[in-house]
């Protein structure tokens, strides 16, 4: 038998389940692609000679490596088992992140904002901010993306850590610095080349490796019917299989949260800002080879994005079906029991064999892979373009080859990967994986997107609002978090209610951040001196004549699979409302 189904029990009883153990078959795999993305970095990196080489891929990519590659950026083990976390933490809710979460502003960042991105030539978001505002707003973005970065990079060494804990009984040490200190060396050898090829082969990965929990869990539940009816029959008040219709009001869902949150502050803040401005993922738009392959990448990865709730999703709520009783990783550290972070791998040690074990444990490990690699790569760029460079330009006075920023890109990485290992164990004080990486986007994504869409589409927008904006909406931001850890009471204002989780909280909080972010450009704008329109040329909307698509048939033009992809995605809402 290559699976069974472990009985129905309480948690405390699974807590002393033996779990399997890999077997000959299941280590041959895992060490086969070990050795295989080893082989890539090195092959990769006699290709690596420059640096746009190691830093955008020498602007090569078709829009299929593009698209799968930004998506895979995103598709590491903070989204498989972050949000297999967040689903048995929050329901089917936890798809809004993916659906009006993400697509609405994939297709957004094609159509609108990838022009200005792509024939600016600049080599990451902070830079595009320089040549819109100037240097200051340029270096604050920076400094708070590569910090940002490294925390995330953080986050996927810590949820590779459980995976190793919970099916191998490895120490977490040892699983950080294993998977780690290969990360870092097929990076440094390739850099962007090395970790966009591996990031295609991770997307196909982790799709046939978690594809097993799916499938032989709704085998195990007797379909969609009755998954719904398990969960609730084991939480009949939890209302944790729908999207829409419990968002009337913040009691009637296990998030707390209504629709006024969902699409504002997800839907639109947090979502446009981590897809249309984060340059982990917009880094490999801009490897593109053409304008309109930049444009067709985010919506041959929106297509995608579309479906992967059903590998990431649905095993959270396969767990609350038949594993009812996980706690928050604070209660989980003080208790020893399982945490919502470990669901994912719970439910493959419960329904993998050998081989299918092997399997799944490598699409986890390629997972993890691909996020810290897109955390790494973008880390290396901003702090080589974006920090050092300006900075030891001003005290050299002169400036450096070539070759000196690749190396300096090379150390980079390495010194980026160090500092990731420390920032793993924040993580541990967070109920779940996701919570923590929602409270950082809100801290730098959310204003970060307000200055980016004002400078792209306002030409009145000047490089002291731009500034000022910026760093209002931040520390507003860090300034709400501080004041809800102090007074808890004070959810009600910043989250508009009292039943609140803290992601309904981190949510709230990205869109009054942002609001502040962009009356403060405003203001600060109207009262400052703006740029000349030939300044502005290339920079932003009405300023910028961009290329023509009128030769291209229509089916042929990016606008017209955006369409089709945004109707799949009302088709989507509908049928689980």
């Amino acid at each position: 038998m290559l699976f069974c189904f472990a009985e129905t029990v309480p948690l405390v009883l699974f807590g002393s389940m033996a779990l399997p153990s890999l077997g000959w078959s299941d280590s041959l795999i895992i060490g086969l692609y070990f050795l295989f993305v080893l082989g890539i970095g090195y092959y990769l990196s006699k290709f690596t000679k420059t640096g746009e080489d190691f830093f955008l891929a020498g602007r090569k990519m078709t829009a299929w490596v593009a698209g799968l590659a930004f998506l895979s950026a995103n598709l590491g083990s903070l989204e498989l088992m972050g949000w297999a976390a967040s689903a048995y933490e929050y329901g089917i809710l936890a798809t809004q992140w993916y659906w009006v979460g993400a697509i609405p502003a994939m297709l957004f960042l094609a159509i609108v904002m990838m022009p200005f991105y792509y024939i600016s030539k600049t080599h990451s978001v902070p830079g595009y901010l320089k040549l819109r505002y100037g240097e200051s707003t340029s270096m604050l973005s920076a400094v708070s993306f590569a910090f940002m970065t490294v925390l995330m990079s953080g986050v996927n060494m810590f949820a590779m850590a459980l995976v190793m804990k919970v099916i191998l009984g490895w120490s977490i040490d040892f699983s950080i610095w294993v998977s780690s200190i290969t990360v870092m060396i097929y990076v440094v050898l390739g850099g962007l080349l090395s970790a966009i090829f591996n990031e295609v082969l991770q997307f196909m990965l982790i799709w046939l490796g978690a594809l097993v929990i799916p499938v032989l869990g709704l085998v195990e539940t007797g379909g969609w019917t009755g998954l719904v009816a398990r969960i609730h029959q084991n939480f009949p008040a939890g209302n944790y299989t729908h999207l829409w219709s419990t968002l009337g009001s913040f009691q009637a869902n296990p998030m707390g949260i209504n629709w006024i949150g969902i699409i504002f502050a997800q839907g639109f803040v947090l979502s446009f800002g981590y897809w249309a401005t984060d340059f982990l993922v917009v880094q490999r738009l801009l490897s593109a080879k053409d304008l309109r392959s930049a444009k067709m990448a985010p919506i041959i990865g929106a297509s995608f994005k579309m479906f992967i709730p059903f590998i990431v999703i649905l095993p959270g709520l396969i767990g609350l079906a038949v594993m009812p009783g996980l706690v928050g990783q604070a209660q989980a550290n003080a208790t020893g029991a399982y945490s919502y972070n470990e669901v994912l791998p719970l439910m493959l040690a419960r329904y993998a064999g050998p081989g299918l074990l092997g399997l799944g444990v490598t699409a986890l490990i390629a997972g993890f892979m691909s996020g810290m690699a897109g955390n790494v790569t973008a880390f290396s760029t901003v702090w080589t373009y974006d920090i050092y460079r300006p900075i030891h330009v001003r005290l050299a006075k002169k400036e450096r080859s070539d070759e000196y920023y690749l190396k300096m890109g090379r150390w980079s990485t390495i010194i980026g990967v160090f500092i990731s290992i420390g920032t793993a164990y924040l993580v541990m004080q967070f109920a779940s994986i996701m919570d923590y990486v929602q409270a950082l986007f809100s801290f730098f994504i959310a204003p970060l997107f307000g200055t980016v869409i004002l400078g792209m589409l306002w030409k009145r927008t000047t490089a002291a609002g731009g500034f000022w904006g910026l760093l209002a909406g931040t520390v507003s931001s860090i300034g709400m978090y501080v004041w809800t850890k102090i007074d808890p009471a004070s959810l009600r204002i910043i989250a508009l209610s009292k039943y609140a989780k803290p992601m309904a909280d981190d949510m709230y909080r990205g869109l009054w951040c942002w609001i502040i972010t962009v009356i403060v450009t405003i203001v600060v704008s109207y009262m400052t001196e703006p740029k000349t329109e030939a300044e502005l040329n290339g920079l932003v909307r009405g300023c910028t004549v961009l290329p023509s698509e009128g030769d291209l048939p229509v089916w042929k033009r990016p606008i017209f699979w955006a369409v089709i992809v945004f109707i799949v995605l009302v088709a989507l809402n509908i049928a689980f409302w």
